[in-house]
């Protein structure tokens, strides 16, 4: 029962749920979502640190890089149908659509050169 009220308490935010969406095809580091979300690096944290103690995400640090994916292996039952759910519901989302076209373009950006644009902000 605790897996499950951690996956329903992760999903109660618009922001988590498009950082997962966001996530379904590829890993993204902290900097890319930030972009994407237009939120705080420290509040992008925040979210993502809640996706991951839900077991909805998991992180793998490259040099000074953390990136991020859906779970995958060892995956809690509630986490994957959690996140199929939210896949299947949200396909024909306008938000999502948008947050897919953006995307597309922050993958143009070079990180570091991304990551240095936030940090003069």
């Amino acid at each position: 029962m605790r897996e499950l009220m951690a996956v329903t308490r992760a999903l109660a935010d618009e922001n988590r749920i498009r950082i997962l969406l966001a996530l379904r095809e590829q890993e993204l580091c902290v900097c890319q979502l930030t972009e994407l979300l237009g939120l705080a690096p420290s509040t992008v944290s925040k979210h993502v640190s809640i996706l991951r103690q839900a077991l909805l995400l998991e992180g793998r640090k490259e040099g000074r890089w953390v990136f991020y994916r859906l779970v995958e292996k060892d995956a809690p039952k509630a986490a994957v149908s959690a996140l199929r759910w939210i896949v299947e519901s949200a396909d024909d989302s306008p938000r999502i659509a948008a947050d897919n076209d953006r995307l597309r373009e922050i993958l143009k950006i070079d990180r570091e050169e991304l990551c240095r644009i936030q940090h003069q902000d």
